[in-house]
């Protein structure tokens, strides 16, 4: 297939609650839409970089220049054999996966329709027809507020609660919920909110039975996770580390994690991905997919990455409605009562773009073609 054109679209949508982790308050989203035009038909990706560079070091405006100046370049006016080429003609950008990621993503979804093929399908998935939901619950202004939201999103069938911590609200509150709700499948994220040295706090949460702690020490910090996972009975799940397969075999070798998040632009993409999965799977290690707030493109193709088989825990794929009065894809994401997304079956991605709202939360739009030789 041949690429003849990257529109790149930055939109503006607001969050139908604020979401707070460790590194502060999100009210609205300002994301990159990746459209890959060829042999007469689009695909679509979507970065899924924050407004700030504080969950890695790419941002809104940091993604929109690495695929304007050097990821897009690099792969239009080419003949892709496969969708499989981009990560290696985009290698050589230092980082700014998610950048990178997304415009991959674009082009398996532009392959996927030009077989004919769901996206699931087209990657080689397809282990399940329903993905399992959990749900990432942020920091609230009150425990009081955090238990509400808690019993909100069990009643609407959700099989897992993820709860954001950080120092001074950690232990007293997971206790808190544990009281509240002491049979629910219960996580906790700490994005890199924790040194070492509070390893005894940590131990700490040992007594609430949690599914896993998230990524509680650095973003680039294996070494020390393994200290720390020696210590906790309460199994490790790396996210910020991971990267790329072989950070995964790195964490694995060290016993620095027992599950791994595999988040689809923290990876790079379809390609990456696959390869954390099968890496994780050989060592019995299971995964499950993370979400970043996402609208409706990327949460396709999260549906779509985890129909992988070793994607046996409840990811972060949630419904629209959770974080969007109106997506930008019809129909919205449903959960069915039983807290599970049924694989549809469409070419592509899966769902069709609500154009009309996407023209009206779009803040800029750029269209780039091959350069001249």
């Amino acid at each position: 297939m041949r690429i003849d054109r990257i529109t790149l679209r930055q939109i503006r949508m607001p969050l139908v609650h604020f979401f707070e982790t460790s590194f502060g308050r999100t009210t609205q989203r300002d994301m990159v839409l990746v459209e890959v035009q060829g042999e007469g038909m689009s695909g679509w990706g979507e970065v899924t970089a924050g407004e700030r560079p504080f969950y890695n070091e790419e941002w809104t405006e940091s993604a929109w220049l690495i695929l304007r100046d050097f990821a897009a370049p690099r792969v239009l006016g080419r003949d892709l054999a496969s969708a499989e080429d981009v990560a290696p003609l985009t290698a050589h950008i230092r980082g700014h996966q998610m950048a990178r990621g997304g415009l991959e993503a674009a082009i398996w979804d532009l392959q996927a329709r030009l077989h004919g093929n769901p996206l699931w399908k087209e990657i080689g998935g397809g282990a399940r027809r329903e993905i399992p939901c959990g749900v990432s619950i942020g920091i609230q202004n009150s425990v009081e507020q955090l238990l509400d939201k808690i019993q909100t999103e069990l009643d609407a069938g959700y099989q897992r609660i993820k709860m954001k911590i950080k120092p001074g609200w950690d232990v007293d509150v997971v206790r808190r919920v544990r009281e509240r709700f002491p049979r629910i499948r219960l996580m906790a994220d700490a994005n890199s909110a924790y040194t070492l040295a509070d390893s005894d706090r940590l131990k700490a949460l040992d007594e609430f039975y949690l599914m896993m702690i998230e990524q509680p020490l650095a973003h680039d910090e294996i070494v020390d996770h393994a200290a720390l996972q020696a210590k906790l009975d309460t199994p490790i799940c790396l996210d910020e580390c991971i990267r790329s397969a072989h950070h995964a075999e790195q964490a694995i070798r060290m016993g620095a994690c027992r599950i791994i998040n595999i988040k689809l632009g923290r990876v790079g993409g379809f390609s990456e991905a696959r390869k954390v999965h099968d890496a994780a799977q050989a060592a019995g290690i299971p995964v499950w997919c993370g979400g970043m707030l996402e609208a409706g493109i990327g949460r396709a193709h999260n549906i779509a990455l985890s129909t992988l088989p070793n994607f046996v825990l409840p990811g972060d794929v949630s419904a629209s409605r959770r974080y969007w009065a109106r997506d930008v894809i019809c129909p919205p994401v449903e959960v069915t009562p039983q807290g599970a997304i049924q694989i549809r079956d469409q070419a592509g991605f899966g769902y069709e773009l609500d154009r009309e709202f996407l023209q009206q939360v779009t803040v800029r739009e750029e269209t780039l073609g091959p350069r001249p030789a």
